[in-house]
């Protein structure tokens, strides 16, 4: 099994400190840095500035916000960080949800599966090298209508790009099985181990009817890492968090991290929490989040207890773990990862 970490849009205010917390985690082995893109900083920037700060570890967008660029600027972009970090770029796309694309980009939310399906054909074709000619729903190239009928099918200008993966974050059932159709790789969140075959199976399925196997793609998720004895301290801590995500990561109607909760067998207590948190009483929302959905999905305890858990998501078949590890400053959360390494290293010996 292989480590990655994040930086959260929260993480991105020091840039010193981002940097170093880049390069330390490169030498305790951690296989890839992803960066977030909410309503804050971009996705690639960061990325930017941190391949020329490390040498080896890889880096990726977790996510870039579909619908915002077109497929050609994601294909762009993706191929200048490619070079920039001689070969250590992972592009990790997704659809995101209406309360930021049409509340802070003001884009039509409209059939976003569809929508990615074309964008990974596009940014494909043009890694391929080939003249980009493309009739689809979203995209016309040429541009067909309301353009001047001036537009050229043009083959891209630089190099193709030797192998930049390309991983999807999807929850609902649809976008899994596209995710083993087309993707690389996988970004899963609100995973309960438990619950692993209510993701895994439809990313299986769409695998094998594009002829491959789950075994072709890089499933990735995670959580919070946190060594402590007091472990109902760390589950009230994480709470709130968790109740932002159910409540307020999406409208009403449409709250992907809510639905997934809901798949794995909390669906009154989501409901609850949701409703509490639109309705104004956040504390009370916060309150609702049962221990055991903070429980599975974070690693808490003493290092027997991260141990015995991480077995779990090992033997659900995940072959990397996004860690998120807790501490108070940057030596603290550097040391919270070395411990965790570790243990990855312990567990993954186990297997062989």
């Amino acid at each position: 099994m292989k480590v990655a970490i994040g930086l959260g849009r929260e993480a991105i205010t020091d840039w010193d400190e981002v940097s170093t917390y880049a390069i330390e985690s490169e030498k305790l082995g951690v296989d890839c840095i992803w960066t977030a893109e909410a309503w804050a900083h971009d996705v690639m920037t960061p990325l930017a500035y941190l391949a020329a700060k490390t040498e080896k570890i890889h880096l990726g967008t977790s996510i870039m916000q579909l619908g915002t660029r077109t497929p050609a600027l994601v294909a762009m972009t993706a191929m200048t960080l490619d070079g920039m970090s001689n070969g250590r770029f992972r592009l990790g796309i997704g659809s995101s949800g209406p309360q930021v694309i049409e509340g802070w980009h003001g884009i039509p939310f409209a059939r976003p599966l569809a929508r990615t399906r074309e964008v990974i054909e596009i940014v494909q074709r043009i890694f391929q090298g080939e003249t980009l000619a493309y009739d689809g729903e979203f995209y016309q190239l040429p541009l067909r209508d309301g353009g001047s009928g001036e537009g050229k099918a043009l083959r891209p200008g630089a190099p193709p790009p030797k192998n930049v993966p390309i991983y999807i974050a999807s929850l609902g059932p649809k976008n899994l099985r596209m995710t083993g159709e087309m993707a690389d790789g996988w970004l899963g969140g609100s995973f309960l181990p438990e619950h692993a075959d209510l993701f895994l199976d439809p990313i299986r399925e769409g695998a094998e009817a594009a002829g491959r196997s789950l075994d072709d793609i890089d499933l990735q998720v995670g959580g919070t890492i946190w060594f402590t004895d007091d472990v109902d301290e760390a589950v009230k801590t994480l709470k709130p968090g968790l109740a932002f995500s159910i409540g307020a990561m999406g409208s009403r109607q449409h709250n992907f991290y809510n639905d997934a909760y809901r798949r794995q067998g909390f669906a009154d207590e989501a409901r609850e929490v949701q409703r509490l948190w639109l309705a104004g009483e956040r504390d009370e929302a916060r309150a609702r989040v049962p221990d055991e959905m903070v429980l599975g999905s974070n690693l808490i305890g003493d290092k027997q207890m991260i141990r015995e858990r991480l077995r779990v998501y090992r033997d659900a078949g995940i072959n990397t773990f996004r860690a998120g590890p807790r501490g108070d400053t940057l030596s603290d959360r550097l040391d919270t990862l070395g411990r965790f390494m570790e243990v990855v290293d312990e567990v993954t010996a186990e297997a062989r």
